[in-house]
């Protein structure tokens, strides 16, 4: 489990990344498979460079060195057209919604679909606004609110809404249950595995919340020590003779994210 279990037609290959950040290595050799269909969450300690990772795989970080394909498509030394391609079958999540704040919940979720899809009818690209708006569990009427005007799982769900505009194959999540309160972030998880199964999505999911990976990953990626240190179920993870992973999978949080699932 050192190293990454081979897939056949990988949403996700990445072979040899390098990334640092003048003499700080942050990624040395990371190699990572994964699968299409799959919640995948990753995971690691304070520093271990999971966002700047998911931001290498999205074009928005060039890395040192190696080689990132995603969706068929070369990241790194693609075309300008696979790129595209790229862009706009995959939907992105930041952490607390990343939300234009002097746009309204409607005009937010119309980005992407300007972006990409300008020559759609007004009545149209309102038609599915409105669509995600209510598929992400909010009322019609937050699309005319300020994302100041909403809580924080709301926004959440709102940059969620966003994401999933262009009816994305590959959705990228950043600590989505992150200052949510138990009720709201096991709502959002449940969510978001209904969301995945629904659509058929493939979702990279960065996260420290021990009762979402209980509660919704199909796999773990363990973040450390510059690579993959660790890949495969809960089951198989948890079981790797690490101190890091021991420390987190084994200690009184895990124990308790575990009886909630049985429970």
């Amino acid at each position: 489990m050192s190293a990454p279990t081979a897939v056949h037609d990988p949403v996700i290959r990445i072979r040899g990344l390098e990334n640092r950040f003048g003499a700080q290595v942050v990624h040395r050799a990371l190699d990572l498979d994964m699968q299409r269909g799959e919640i995948l969450g990753v995971v690691g300690g304070s520093g271990s460079g999971k966002s700047v990772l998911m931001r290498s795989i999205l074009g928005l970080r060039r890395p040192q060195g190696g080689r990132i394909e995603a969706l068929g498509h070369d990241v790194l030394t693609g075309s300008e057209a696979g790129h595209r391609v790229i862009e706009r079958r995959t939907g992105v999540l930041f952490q607390d919604g990343a939300l234009f704040s002097s746009l309204n919940v409607a005009e937010n979720v119309a980005v992407p679909l300007k972006e990409h899809h300008r020559e759609l009818p007004g009545a149209l690209r309102d038609a599915l606004i409105e669509l995600k708006v209510r598929l992400v569990g909010l009322p019609i009427d937050t699309c005319m609110k300020l994302p100041s005007q909403l809580s924080g799982g709301m926004r959440k769900r709102a940059g969620l809404a966003r994401a999933l505009a262009l009816d994305p194959e590959l959705l990228f999540l950043d600590e989505p249950t992150a200052g949510l309160d138990p009720i709201g972030a096991a709502a959002f998880d449940q969510l978001l595995r209904t969301l995945q199964q629904a659509m058929g999505l493939s979702v990279f999911l960065i996260t420290h919340d021990l009762d979402t990976l209980y509660a919704i990953c199909d796999r773990v990626a363990v973040l450390a020590e510059g690579k993959v240190l660790a890949i495969g179920t809960l089951e198989q993870v948890q079981d790797y003779d690490h101190p890091w992973v021991r420390e987190y999978f084994h200690g009184p949080r895990a124990r308790a994210a575990q009886m909630a699932k049985r429970g």
